[in-house]
Order: structure tokens, then sequence, then C-alpha cells
């Protein structure tokens, strides 16, 4: 009798990625996966010890596809705008792994790879050394959050993203003034989360940046 097919770490990771597509970290489970590769979980476990260590492998995986090929051009604002739109990017190819990356941080090449080069243009921005860490920090969740936003938008249904649309309108052009005096009046201008998702990411990481040059001595 044949034995079982010995699976490497890349098809267990490509394999992960493909079943989050259709699923979330909380349902994704390491049996699941081994039903899918029609394997036991004791033989994933040799590769991995755990779910959350299995979820951060796919999450660096994203991170390390982000940085692939990439070289430092311009200035320190102009490189962590490259990087972030490329894990932008990167994401918005795998938006329901978006939320993997926020809660399971790895330290992994790729985490390792988009850390370093952050670091690297805050150290040449001029900024005193002592600052760099927090700003850093901020960045990381800002750029997390934003692209978590669009991915949120990203993986909804036809059906539910119609959904969303008729209670915004409802909400909004249905404001009744006396109780909602604000919302009446700029009802006709306000767009519901996500209709301008990429002017919003710009806009707001250029104003964060430029929070950052105005701190630079």
């Amino acid at each position: 009798m044949a034995g079982r097919r010995r699976w490497s770490t890349e098809e267990i990771l490509d394999t992960a990625a493909d079943l989050l597509h259709t699923s979330d970290a909380e349902s994704f489970s390491v049996r699941k996966l081994a039903a899918v590769l029609g394997t036991d979980s004791s033989s994933l476990y040799r590769h991995f010890r755990n779910k959350t260590e299995l979820l951060r492998a796919v999450a660096d995986r994203i991170l390390a596809a982000a940085m692939d090929g990439y070289r430092p051009d311009g200035d320190w604002k102009q490189r962590i705008t490259a990087t972030a739109q490329r894990l932008r990017e990167a994401f918005g190819r795998h938006p329901q792994l978006a939320a993997i990356w926020g809660r399971y941080g790895s330290g992994g090449t790729g985490s390792r790879l988009v850390m370093e080069e952050l670091l690297q243009a805050l150290w040449a921005s001029g900024l005193p050394e002592e600052e760099i860490p927090s700003r850093y920090h901020r960045i990381v969740i800002l750029v997390a959050a934003l692209i978590a936003s669009e991915a949120g938008i990203a993986t909804l249904t036809p059906g539910e993203y119609e959904q969303g649309m008729e209670q915004f309108r409802v909400a909004v052009l249905g404001a009744d003034p006396g109780h909602f005096p604000a919302l009446a009046h700029f009802a006709r201008e306000i767009r519901p989360l996500g209709a301008a998702g990429g002017d919003a990411f710009d806009e707001i990481l250029a104003a964060h940046l430029a929070r950052i040059e105005a701190a630079i001595p």
C-alpha cells in the first residue's frame, strides 16, 4: 500500500492561503487544512507547531512577496510610501489575509524586510534616533489599519455590499434634520466607507509623513 504523500512547507502554505480565501482565521483549522491535503494533522505539525505559527507563516509570505524585487529609491518619504503601496497591492490580491497580518504578526523574512526598509527610511530622514522606534510603530499601525479597511470591503459578496449600501442610504439620506442636523446637511456629499479607498490611503499616509517631516530638526 502506497504511503501518503509528503507535502513540502511551501505546498502547505500555498494550500493554507487558498483555504483562507474562503474562510477566516477563526474558522480556519489545521484539521481542515489536512483534510484538503488528504493527510492527517500530525503530518502538518512536523512543519508548524500550531495554528498560530502556520498563520504567521502565511502572512509572512505575503510580506515577502510584497518586497520581492524592491530596491530603495528616492527620499525617505518616497521609500516609505513605496513600501506601503507594495503591501497594499499584495494584500489587495489576498484581502482575506489582511486581517491575519495585523493579528498574527510574524518574525519571518518578509516581516524583517518590511521592518528594515521602514527603519532605514526613517533613519535617513534626519529624525533623532530615539524617536525612530515610536514613529516606525505608528506607521505600521496606520498602514495595517488602512489595508484592513480596504480588505474588509473587498471581501464582501455582491449581496452583502448591496445590503450595506441600502442601509447606508437609509441612514444618511433619511436622517431627521431635527435630530441629526449635520448629517442631514452633508448627506448628499457623504460617501460610504471604502468608496474612495485609494484616495484616502494616499492622503492619510501623506499627511502622516508630513507630520513626521515637521518634527525633523
